[in-house]
């Protein structure tokens, strides 16, 4: 029932994708404003409450529905998890800025490309060379397609395997969502007084550090298998540490490093190096379609070795991308083939 609860789910987000700023995500910036403003004293212990509230209520109560359905019909516990992966799980919920940026490039129209860049990441992106745009581009988007498929994927198929349907979804999109709302919230209203004290931000990154700590690295060796093995191996290996991590999300960066080190020995790119400066506040107000890469947190300090990024990475980048979804679609059917049978 997972394969066909996540087939479904790519199919229909393919078909029909959420629109930005749908009642899915306006739910989730109110639940996490509520729980800010309700729960965060400014202490250690308070930012921990805040942060159980935030994600584990709701993971719970994703759970409790979905034995309460079970109890009465598999068919409607199945569609269930398939709505749950559906707000949760899909390409086209960031894609959309990629392909057009992409369009630009190909067009050689540099300066639609910067602009588009701009507003995707919300930074200073006037000056870059087509290069560099490529580059960011890469470096956003597989981020964002780890975010919001493969390590949604991992944690879906590990708890459903478990008996507790699609928890595990909502557990890590809404890990993911807080660290990245509270932190950018802090960023766009703290001259009002309503952003998340340092005690929420420190204890939402270090959740979601060791939260995404397996998921990154599956994902990693997932574009390992499916693309230069060798190199991304060697690259993870040796050039992880050259994504400098800053605190309080140190943890978070290394993830994030070590899934860019695998991409770029994997398709043979150039990663890294001189990281964009921020014009101005990232813009959390639109909640999942948000790929969390913090333009000031995660700035990376060397390039690692590689071709100079071209227009012609960026659809090795995306051949890359489908070729470890096929992969866990085949490994997902196989371990329900396998369920089944015994």
């Amino acid at each position: 029932m997972s394969f066909l609860a996540v087939l479904f789910a790519l199919i229909i987000e393919q078909a029909r994708p959420l629109a930005r700023g749908n009642w899915v995500h306006m739910a989730a910036r109110g639940w996490a404003r509520w729980a800010n403003r309700s729960l965060d004293a400014g202490k250690p212990q308070h930012g921990w409450i805040a942060w159980t509230v935030a994600v584990v209520i709701p993971s719970l109560a994703t759970l409790l529905i979905h034995w309460l359905l079970l109890s009465v019909s598999v068919l409607l516990a199945f569609a269930w998890s398939a709505a749950i992966l559906y707000v949760t799980l899909g390409f086209r919920q960031f894609s959309h800025y990629f392909t057009d940026i992409r369009d630009a490039l190909d067009e050689g129209d540099e300066t639609t490309a910067r602009e588009l860049l701009a507003q995707w990441r919300q930074v200073d992106a006037s000056e870059l060379p087509r290069s560099e745009i490529v580059r960011h581009v890469i470096e956003y988007s597989v981020l964002a397609a780890h975010r919001h498929v493969f390590g949604v994927l991992g944690w879906f198929s590990v708890l459903a395997a478990l008996g507790l349907g699609p928890a595990g979804a909502v557990f890590y999109r809404l890990a993911e969502f807080v660290a990245r709302y509270w932190s950018d919230k802090k960023k766009s209203v703290a001259a009002a007084g309503e952003g998340a004290s340092p005690a929420l931000q420190l204890a939402a990154a270090r959740a979601w550090g060791v939260i995404d700590y397996v998921p990154a690295r599956v994902t990693s060796l997932g574009f390992a298998v499916v693309g230069s093995f060798e190199d991304a191996i060697d690259a993870w290996r040796n050039y992880t540490q050259r994504f400098a991590a800053s605190a309080p999300a140190a943890t978070e960066n290394r993830n994030d490093g070590i899934i860019l080190a695998a991409t770029s020995g994997a398709v043979n790119v150039r990663l890294g190096g001189v990281a964009l400066k921020a014009k101005f506040s990232s813009d959390a107000s639109q909640g999942f379609p948000g790929d969390g890469l913090d333009d000031e947190e995660n700035t990376t300090t060397e390039s690692m070795p590689g071709r100079e990024p071209e227009v012609g990475h960026l659809r090795s980048v995306v051949g890359l991308v489908w070729r470890s979804v096929v992969l866990w679609m085949v490994l997902l059917a196989l371990l329900t083939l396998a369920r089944l049978l015994g």
